[in-house]
Order: structure tokens, then C-alpha cells, then sequence
């Protein structure tokens, strides 16, 4: 079976603040919404009454004797307005369905955004803690139920309780008596609600977060199924696959069978209910009651005056039982609507990203020997750093990187740096090799804040990075990493990704640059081909390329590469270490990389093991030192 789900009861005032942000968003159409809907309710719930008085005037004229001259056009009154209830019943209905039809759609179109815009703010940390599947649950599983309950069950448990409400005042004003029979039923179908739809609910709930461990799955297989066909795992697949689709199957059985169960069982309370109240009302017009409510006997020759009463009286508790059991029925798509909204407001409340850095990465030029800050694009960047006795200042952006003894620790006590310090001059390209686990990426995550130290610092120009604008920081960084990430658009698109402004021609002389023009030039439409399917009718070593040409066309002082050419065969890196050598030329760059032969000329190869580093130097000066460099790089090549 698959994990025990967690709790998804929905929060405190969740109910409220979902409320809150419909009228926010729509406060005019959501306060005509809400009247057409009370109206609407009020008037469904006098038809019976105007029965009554159809009846009761027929009753006057059968005994009276009288004709259609006489009693006509009182009985053709009371009809015109029985019918005019009933158009303008239709009549608001429609328009209240439109209107929620519009805040509905508008409403969940405004969550997705906001999720969305907040998910672009949250930390790498959520992304690296919480599934790709699960996040994907919140904008369709989530989403749905939130859409139900706005669109439905909102509005008709509304409804219903204005009809309860209604019918039980006119009842009691008929009918005393069998009012009290009304509500003997109520409390039974009250008890089997609470025993048989709080079982619905809780397996409700579980089917839900079920529905998503199941779209996670199969995302998963889907982006993996290359592996899992060369490994021959299809037929294990299918069988994990079996086990989360088993129980998904289970709790929407679970569910569905109390639901399922729940609706029949109300349905025949309410049918006996209806027979109990037929059978008194029965009674009282054979005894001759003029007076139900109040029990007053007389000649049971006057019983035909009680016949209308009685008979209004059952059509109204036909109504109220049925609008209970429509209130027992949306209890369920509410509680999963507000669990829904649970889920969706948990995500808009993730914590962003801190931000605290107030330095700026901007245009400068010199005048007179010093930097001043401009508008154009002059490919010189400087640190524009306020100080607090409001004087400014600009340092010139030139790729010096220090890391000064940090220590660091994704889970607490679980550390996974120890008094790391680096020490990268412009223009340095430095190398980062160990085995998986060493640390190697993790440090490049602190270069470019993806997570911030523990203890220990890093400067950037001489300059704290804590106190460097994230965005800035990051802008002044190229990134290239082993699993490459293609966007649907044209080859064009994905390369001016690196730096939206970029013209074709700057797009294009970065794909030169890294030996991607070739390729490019001989797919279908150049650089106006789209891609799809995160570049399924690329090679990986034509992905790799694109991604390596978006982090030259922006243009850094200082690059990041993470196993940038582990995924390209030997013929396409050699195209691209070329491309890459002149890219890197002048520049800070941080290499990690398996393949030994590629950080040959870096010129500090920085060994790390556990956390800490163990060597550090050239490639010759580690040779000669014959330590772990020396085996790894001996035994990569004996084995090649």
C-alpha cells in the first residue's frame, strides 16, 4: 500500500476565507448572486401555499354550490400566480447559474495565478522536498474540488437551507403537530447523515490524495520510460502501478459505496416520513378537524375545508425532506472542496524565498577614471552598493569568488560542508571533483544562493552575498546543468532564454560560439524549429549545446558548469569544449565534471571527500603529490 496519506482535514476558517476572496475578487456579482439565490429559494418554497388556496376555493364551491361564474376567477387568480412563481423561479435560476458559472471560472483562473506567481517565489528547498506529481495536484486534483464546491455545492446547500428554513416556518404556521412528526424524521436522517456521510467523507479525502499519488506515478514512468524499457522493468512497473492503482481503487470504493448508500437510505426516511404525515393528516380530516394546527374538532361534514391543508402539507414535506437530503448530499463535495482549498491556500502560503541584499548589479561606464552608472548596455557591470550614511558606491564586477570556512547543512545535524574555503581570481577557472555525495553541487548552490550557509562566508567582489539582490546575484551567473531543461517554443526561444532581450543575431553568435549553429542550421526550420517535449526530437547532446548557447548569450563574468558535458559523446565534446574555451576565456568558472580529462587545464582542481577538502591544486602538482587525484585520474584512464 502505498504511504499512509496525510491529514488532509480542512483548516479553521478556511470555509471564510475562500468566501472572502470570491467577494473580493467579484463583490457585485457575488451580492446578486447571493440574492438571486435566496430570492430564489424563498419564492421555490410557496408554491404549496397558493396549492392550497386552489383547493380550498374549489372546496368552497363544491359546497356552496356555486359555478365558475362565481369562484373562476379567484381559482384563475391563484393559478396566474402559481405560474408566475414558477417563471420567475426559472427566471433567476438561470441568471444565478450564469453568474456563478463566471465568478467560478474567474475565481479558479485567479488561484491558479496566484499559486503560480508564488510558486516562482518559493525556495529551491520546496522543490528538492516535495514531488513533482504532488505539486502537480494542487492546479488539477485540488483545483477541481475547489471548482465543485464554488460552482455546486456552495450554492445549493445555500439554496437548500433557505427552502429548510422557509417550509419549516410555513409548516409550523399550518400545522403544529405535524410539524413535530417533520422534525422526529429529521433528527433520524440527521443521525444516519452524521454515522453513514462522515465515512464518505473521511474515505473522500483519502481518495483524493490517492489521485494524486497516482498522477505523480504516472508522470513518473512516462518521463522515464527510456529506462524503464532498456532495464526491462515494464512488467515491475505495471506491478507498483497495480499496488497505488489498488488502493486508489479501494478508498474511491470506500466512498462511493457510503455515498452510493447514503442518498437511498434519506431517500426512504423521506418516503415514510411523507406516509406517516399522509396517514395523520388522514386522520384529522376523518375526525373532522377544522383547525390542524391547533387540533379544533367539528362536524365531519366540514372535513372537505382540511383536505387542502393536508394536502399542501405533504407537497411541503416532499420539499423539505427533499432539500435536507440535498444538504446531507453536498456535505461531502464540501469537505473536499474546502480541503482542496486547504491544500491550494498551503501553497499560496508558502514562505517566498528571503531576500534581504540591497547591493544591485548595474550598467556602468567610466568617466573620468570612475564608474557611473547608465542605461546601456555597455558590458560593463558594476555592484551599485548603498551605505547607510547614504553615500554610493560602485564596484566593478570582475568574477572574484571567496568562500571563507562555511559550513553547511541541508537537514539539521545532518551537515554536509566542513570549513570549505575556496578562493577564485577573475578570470580562474576552478574544478570541483569527488565522488557523488562529495559536496561539489552543493557548493555551487551556495555560490548562487539556491540555499544559504550556516556558518562561514562568501563574497562576491569583496562584497558579503547576503547582501547582494538574489536576482542581481544570479543574473551575474551562467548556469549550465547536466539534466537540461527545453521549453516549448522555436530553437530561437530557448537560446534567448538566457537573456530575453537579446537580439537574432546575439542568439545566433552564441550558438556559434559553442558549436550549436551547425546542428541548428540543419534542422527543419533552423532556429525558427519548435521544440516540444522538453526537445524529444533533439539528440541529448543537441539539448546540451542549446543550453550551453542560453548561458553564453547572457553573457556572465562567471560560469557554473555541473557536469555540462557528461551527457555529450566524444566527437560533440570536443565541438563544444572548443566553443566552451573560448566562452570561459577571461571569465570565473566553477567545473564539476566526472570525466577527468576535461578539467586537465583548470587551474585549481579543488578534491573534496565527505564535505571536506582533502587536495587542492594543478593537475601536474596533484600528480605529483600521488594522493586520491592521482588514483582517480590513473584509474579513469586504465579503464578507458
Amino acid at each position: 500500500m502505498p504511504n499512509k496519506p496525510p491529514k488532509m482535514k480542512p483548516k479553521k476558517g478556511v470555509l471564510k476565507r475562500t468566501l472572502k476572496a470570491l467577494f473580493a475578487a467579484y463583490p457585485k456579482m457575488m451580492t446578486f448572486t447571493l440574492i438571486f439565490i435566496v430570492v430564489n429559494a424563498v419564492i421555490s418554497s410557496l408554491p404549496s401555499i397558493f396549492m392550497e388556496r386552489v383547493f380550498t376555493t374549489v372546496g368552497e364551491a363544491l359546497k356552496a354550490g356555486g359555478g365558475w361564474t362565481e369562484y373562476g376567477w379567484e381559482i384563475t387568480k391563484q393559478m396566474l400566480v402559481l405560474i408566475g412563481l414558477y417563471v420567475v423561479s426559472l427566471v433567476m435560476g438561470a441568471i444565478d447559474k450564469q453568474m456563478m458559472a463566471v465568478i467560478t471560472q474567474g475565481f479558479l483562473k485567479k488561484m491558479r495565478g496566484h499559486m503560480f506567481d508564488g510558486m516562482q517565489d518559493l525556495p529551491i528547498k520546496y522543490f528538492d522536498t516535495n514531488s513533482n506529481g504532488d505539486i502537480m495536484s494542487y492546479y488539477t486534483n485540488d483545483i477541481d474540488a475547489l471548482r465543485q464546491m464554488i460552482s455546486q455545492s456552495l450554492p445549493q446547500l445555500l439554496s437548500s437551507s433557505i427552502m429548510v428554513l422557509t417550509l419549516f416556518i410555513i409548516m409550523i404556521w399550518y400545522s403544529v403537530w405535524l410539524t413535530l412528526v417533520v422534525i422526529a424524521g429529521i433528527v433520524v436522517i440527521v443521525f444516519v447523515t452524521k454515522t453513514v456521510g462522515g465515512g464518505a467523507g473521511k474515505y473522500f479525502l483519502k481518495m483524493q490524495h490517492a489521485v494524486g499519488k497516482t498522477e505523480g506515478f504516472i508522470e513518473e514512468m512516462m518521463n522515464g520510460q527510456k529506462v524503464v524499457k532498456v532495464f526491462c522493468h515494464e512488467e515491475q512497473s505495471k506491478a507498483d502501478f497495480d499496488k497505488i492503482n489498488d488502493y486508489l481503487c479501494d478508498q474511491s470504493t470506500r466512498a462511493n459505496r457510503y455515498a452510493n448508500m447514503l442518498m437511498p437510505i434519506l431517500g426512504n426516511i423521506g418516503h415514510v416520513l411523507y406516509v406517516i404525515v399522509a396517514i395523520l393528516g388522514g386522520v384529522f380530516i376523518i375526525k373532522g378537524v377544522s383547525n390542524v394546527s391547533l387540533g379544533m374538532v367539528f362536524s365531519p361534514s366540514l372535513a372537505v375545508f382540511a383536505i387542502p391543508l393536508v394536502v399542501a402539507f405533504l407537497q411541503m414535506t416532499r420539499q423539505f425532506c427533499n432539500n435536507i437530503n440535498q444538504v446531507s448530499n453536498q456535505v461531502n463535495s464540501v469537505v473536499m472542496g474546502l480541503a482542496g482549498a486547504t491544500r491550494i491556500f498551503d501553497l499560496i502560503d508558502e514562505k517566498p524565498e528571503v531576500d534581504n541584499g540591497y547591493v544591485k548589479l548595474v550598467n556602468a561606464k567610466e568617466v573620468n577614471g570612475e564608474l557611473v552608472e547608465c542605461e546601456e548596455r555597455t558590458h560593463i557591470w558594476a555592484w551599485k552598493h548603498p551605505h547607510g550614511d547614504g553615500t554610493v558606491t560602485y564596484t566593478r564586477l570582475q568574477g572574484d569568488v571567496v568562500l571563507e570556512e562555511v559550513d553547511f547543512e541541508y537537514e539539521q545535524g545532518k551537515p554536509v560542508l566542513h570549513d570549505v574555503s575556496i578562493f577564485a581570481k577573475p578570470g580562474q577557472k576552478v574544478a570541483f571533483v569527488g565522488a557523488t555525495g562529495a559536496g561539489k553541487t552543493t557548493i555551487t548552490n551556495l555560490i548562487n544562493r539556491f540555499y544559504d550557509i550556516a556558518d562561514g562566508k562568501v563574497r562576491y567582489d569583496g562584497i558579503n552575498i547576503n547582501k547582494i539582490k538574489k536576482a542581481d546575484l544570479r543574473r551575474s551567473l551562467g548556469i549550465v546543468l547536466q539534466d537540461t531543461n527545453l521549453f516549448t517554443g522555436t530553437v530561437m526561444d530557448n537560446i534567448r532564454y538566457g537573456k530575453l532581450d537579446a537580439t537574432d543575431d546575439e542568439c545566433i553568435d552564441a550558438a556559434k560560439r559553442v558549436g550549436a549553429h551547425d546542428f541548428i542550421t540543419r534542422l527543419p526550420d533552423g532556429y525558427s524549429t519548435m521544440l516540444s517535449g522538453n526537445g524529444s526530437n533533439l539528440s541529448q547532446g543537441q539539448r546540451q549545446l542549446l543550453s550551453i548557447a542560453r548561458a553564453a548569450v547572457a553573457d556572465p563574468p562567471v560560469m557554473i558548469l555541473d557536469e555540462a558535458t557528461s551527457s555529450i559523446d566524444t566527437r560533440t565534446e570536443s565541438i563544444v569544449s572548443r566553443g566552451m574555451d573560448a566562452l570561459m576565456q577571461g571569465r570565473t568558472v566553477f567545473v564539476i565534471a566526472h570525466r577527468l580529462s576535461t578539467i586537465k587545464n583548470s587551474d585549481v582542481i579543488i578534491v573534496l571527500d565527505h564535505g571536506r577538502i582533502i587536495e587542492r591544486g594543478s593537475h601536474e602538482k596533484l600528480l605529483e603529490q600521488k594522493g586520491q587525484y592521482y588514483q582517480l585520474y590513473t584509474g579513469a584512464f586504465e579503464m578507458e
